[in-house]
């Protein structure tokens, strides 16, 4: 199958970033973190993830580019020596090979600036860094792009549990794997399929859950309660942080995932959404901005051509675009 190798490649570089993230949760201290120039909160999971990740493709795939969220321009700077000890401490506890200035240089391998041509892969090493820190959901996601578009797709969570988000009684952590193609699947953190994707087989919106951000900066909440009653929908909105929301909706614990501007503008970012997307049309939904047009890839390092998203189960996409429209 096609991606076969890219997509073996793709399973054991996040699994390996997964692992250092529980790691890190476990002892993660004051001195681990730093706050960038648009007051996001970045760790040293974040960068740490980042780096095993980009060589793992940078071994096995040495000619492919990519496009990633952090850069190692702070990590670098003596005030943050502390940070970047604790960066290569994390890194080294899962291969004690990687040295820091390799370490360094592979963070610094996310910087291409996409586009149109050929294929480069694009990564957030940690999606959902508050939740991260407040021990709630997180992922790490890898998909690679092939001239604009989202060809595969690795969500790692590990702390989503297996199988539906109100049953802790199940083991957490969880991958979800898609190729063009080729359908969707779930596997355990170690790699081991559990199941093939679907989406929720519903049409009538009143049986639908909404899954929304947590944090009020990402999304517009108020309106989405508005296009909620509009719909008909009485469930409360299922509310996580990251990616996380793209595996809701594709193994079918929600059916509509909205993400709203909140502020004219902003265009999101590829690594915020491509291996979600992939995932969840891959398991039968539907991906669009809030215009019903489909996501681009192909412009950069942004979606300068969308406004908003909006993922459902394919069955429901028409009527949540027309619910969003009227309410703008």
């Amino acid at each position: 199958m096609r991606f076969q190798h890219e997509q073996q490649i793709a399973i054991q570089a996040v699994i390996q970033a997964a692992e250092l993230c529980q790691q890190v949760r476990t002892q993660l201290r004051q001195a681990e973190r730093m706050t960038k120039d648009d007051r996001s909160p970045v760790t040293v999971a974040d960068f740490g993830a980042q780096a095993l990740v980009l060589k793992a493709l940078g071994k096995a795939f040495p000619d492919d580019r990519v496009v990633a969220e952090e850069d190692a321009a702070d990590l670098v700077e003596p005030s943050q020596q502390d940070l970047r000890e604790r960066v290569v401490h994390h890194v080294q506890s899962i291969d004690p090979d990687f040295s820091e200035q390799a370490i360094i240089a592979a963070i610094n391998r996310g910087q291409h600036g996409g586009g149109n041509d050929g294929r480069f892969w694009a990564l957030d090493p940690i999606d959902g860094t508050k939740g991260f820190l407040r021990n709630d959901q997180y992922a790490i996601a890898l998909a690679l792009i092939e001239n604009g578009e989202g060809v595969l797709g690795v969500l790692g969570c590990p702390s989503l549990p297996q199988e539906g988000v109100a049953q802790n009684s199940h083991p957490l952590g969880c991958l979800l794997v898609a190729a063009k193609g080729q359908g969707a699947q779930l596997l355990s953190l170690q790699g081991n399929l559990l199941d093939t994707l679907q989406v929720a087989n519903i049409s009538d919106p009143r049986r639908a859950r909404v899954c929304e951000s947590v944090e009020s900066g990402h999304s517009r909440q108020d309106q989405s309660a508005l296009i909620a009653q509009q719909l008909g929908i009485t469930q409360p909105s299922l509310r996580m942080d990251s990616q996380c929301k793209y595996a809701a909706i594709a193994r079918a614990d929600a059916s509509i995932y909205l993400r709203l501007p909140t502020r004219p503008g902003y265009a999101e970012k590829i690594w915020d959404h491509a291996a979600g997307a992939i995932v969840v049309a891959e398991a039968g939904g539907k991906v669009t901005d809030i215009h019903g047009t489909p996501l681009d890839f192909s412009l950069g390092r942004t979606l300068q051509r969308n406004q908003g998203v909006v993922a459902t189960n394919g069955h429901l996409h028409d009527a949540v675009i027309n619910a969003v429209q009227a309410s703008l």
